[in-house]
């Protein structure tokens, strides 16, 4: 990589993630690097179980983070916690149906999103840096899919190139 700034994410968020450890067996690790147009270097690791039912469940997600010099830590942390649930959300069950013309989904009540109690421990480890402050909002969720669709991957051997995922292994 020719960026130093993107191997150092790359390298916190795989440290940080015991990258080389092993894992049970059904269970993977995946990773995603993203630069964004903000400036912003992102790495996150999720570490997946897929069960054999096809059922995917997030164990945990470590992500490394520059984005230059670090106004606010907790804003920044709070962005990329938010942006990883949604991009779980989105990533496993996101999906809009139309039937005779009308979307099917209104609300939440028939639109699948990550529940409290199936949100993974997200460890999020901040480069400091004197670069200028940059920005935040959408890394978090745009680097989560690559990264849980690689830990799919890594625990079933199957790539799966369609989305949501949770729908897609199972066909």
């Amino acid at each position: 990589m020719k960026s130093p700034r993107g191997l150092a994410v790359l390298n916190l968020a795989a440290a940080k993630a015991k990258w080389g450890d092993p894992l049970p067996p059904g269970h993977g690790r995946g990773v995603s690097f993203m630069y964004s147009r903000l400036d912003t270097y992102v790495a996150l690791v999720a570490d997946v179980e897929v069960a054999g039912n096809g059922d995917i469940r997030v164990r945990r997600v470590v992500c490394a983070v520059d984005c230059g010099t670090v106004v606010n830590p907790d804003t920044v942390v709070a962005q990329i916690e938010g942006g990883v649930i949604y991009g779980l959300s989105g990533a496993l069950w996101g999906e809009i149906t139309v039937r005779n013309g009308r979307v099917e989904q209104s609300n939440f009540n028939d639109y699948r999103v990550l529940r409290m109690n199936e949100a993974p421990p997200i460890e999020v480890h901040l480069i400091r840096n004197f670069e200028a402050p940059r920005g935040i909002g959408e890394p978090g969720t745009a680097a989560t899919g690559p990264a849980l669709a690689n830990g799919v991957f890594a625990a079933t051997g199957k790539r799966i190139r369609a989305l949501p995922l949770q729908k897609a292994l199972k066909t």
